[in-house]
């Protein structure tokens, strides 16, 4: 009987500890996980908000299409300038004067090649960057686009994208941590409880909020 008491309180003293350990260890792998996932998918997201802005730049709007998106960027190309001659070279800009021409020549190029310079993105990179990294393509980011009236009448085309928090955290694992940490997001910081860029209420340049 004696033993038996003995071994029931073993059980119950390394049940004890155990609890103990989880309450411990699980907020700190949570922060580590969220710390490690939010880098990745700032990491697309800001891939995407290059995408967005270029776009923009040739079409004078953004996108909320991610098939538009992915098309404007393996097959469209962008507009750019540069210098004929260097601004030393006053043989050339005399030549240019006479001419009654600028020192200006327009080129185009492919927006893959320079839009995501010095990264280089291939076809797939592209084709994933609707994904949410870590879901295995199981989650997409929320991407909308529109235009708002400012106070001053001027129309402007809008555009926000999002990833809610519980797309890319476990959220059988984490379930208290992830409540936890939204409710501190929305009610204490009244921030969005994930990564965004953008905004659908205002134009705000595509800020980030993670910068």
């Amino acid at each position: 009987m004696k033993k038996i008491a003995q071994l029931l309180l073993a059980v119950a003293i390394i049940a004890f500890v155990w609890i103990i350990y989880k309450q411990i260890s699980t907020p700190i792998r949570f922060e580590n996980e969220l710390k490690t996932k939010r880098a990745q998918v700032i990491e697309r997201i800001k891939d995407i908000r290059t995408a967005e802005r270029a776009f923009k730049t040739k079409y004078q709007r953004f996108t909320a299409d991610f098939d538009t998106l992915a098309a404007f960027i393996l097959n469209d190309t962008l507009e750019l300038e540069r210098k004929i001659y260097d601004e030393d070279d006053s043989v050339g800009l005399a030549l240019l004067k006479r001419l009654k021409k600028k020192n200006v020549e327009k080129f185009k190029v492919a927006v893959i090649d320079t839009i995501f310079s010095p990264k280089k993105l291939t076809a797939q990179d592209v084709a994933d960057l609707r994904y949410i990294p870590g879901t295995d393509k199981q989650a997409q980011y929320i991407l909308e686009a529109g235009i708002v009236t400012t106070e001053s009448k001027v129309v402007i085309p809008i555009v926000e994208c999002r990833a809610p928090y519980k797309l890319f955290i476990d959220t059988v694992a984490y379930r208290q941590e992830l409540i936890n940490k939204i409710d501190d997001d929305v009610n204490n910081f009244n921030r969005y409880p994930g990564i965004k860029f953008g905004s659908m209420e205002a134009g705000n340049n595509e800020a980030g909020n993670w910068e």
